[in-house]
């Protein structure tokens, strides 16, 4: 008998057992469309943010180089605070996401710091603790980094250079990731905090 609802492939996460770097270009392949794209080391394409000619969004989407969608990424309210969410998708089509969001961000507010501080919560499958990690940089810089409650790097995203040291422009980051990190969980991350600063979308 054939089931009508459809069956969810359990999430396989995006890791692997060196570190990885990739490029992030924030633009759109979408003519006239907003967002960015995310290349391998081999110059593949492997994740896109693209928003169809709106000047604002609280709903947006991380995909592969398909078109299938990784997470959907909702602005969030709750009285007066602002704050991030991001859903996992069980078929890479909108609307069929976990009800439970895959991670939660929220911008501090330390006054008289240069620094600029992102709380972020990952909830992982089953039983399994939450993760706590930080979005830390400073204003007025492209570089900034991710790390976990204990300091320690995750990945780290700054101003893409040439060979010879020469900055390939302000819209071309290099994004390093850490050994067995989910990148498409990372990326999702990188979005996020794009929106909250206004360099995408």
């Amino acid at each position: 008998m054939l089931k009508i609802h459809p069956q969810h492939v359990p999430y396989v996460p995006f890791t692997t057992s060196t570190e990885e770097t990739f490029t992030i270009w924030m633009k759109s392949l979408i003519l006239s469309g907003k967002g960015c794209t995310v290349f391998d080391s081999n110059g593949r394409i492997v994740y896109r943010v693209d928003n169809y000619n709106r000047k604002y969004c609280d709903e947006v989407y991380l995909m592969d180089s398909t078109g299938k969608v990784l997470f959907t990424i909702r602005r969030k309210k709750f009285r007066l605070i602002k704050f991030w969410e991001g859903f996992r998708t069980f078929s890479g089509r909108v609307n069929d996401e976990d009800k439970n969001p895959g991670f939660e961000v929220r911008k501090s507010c330390r006054i008289l710091r240069c620094d600029s501080i992102c709380e972020v919560i990952v909830r992982l499958h089953g039983d399994q603790p939450c993760q706590h990690y930080r979005i830390e940089s400073c204003p007025g810089k492209s570089t900034f980094k991710i790390v976990d409650k204990l300091g320690r790097l995750i990945t780290e995203v700054k101003r893409k250079q040439s060979k010879s040291g020469v900055s390939l422009g302000e819209d071309v980051l290099t994004m390093v990731v850490e050994p067995h990190i989910d990148h498409s969980l990372v990326m999702g991350l990188v979005v996020v905090y794009s929106l909250i600063n206004g360099t995408i979308l």
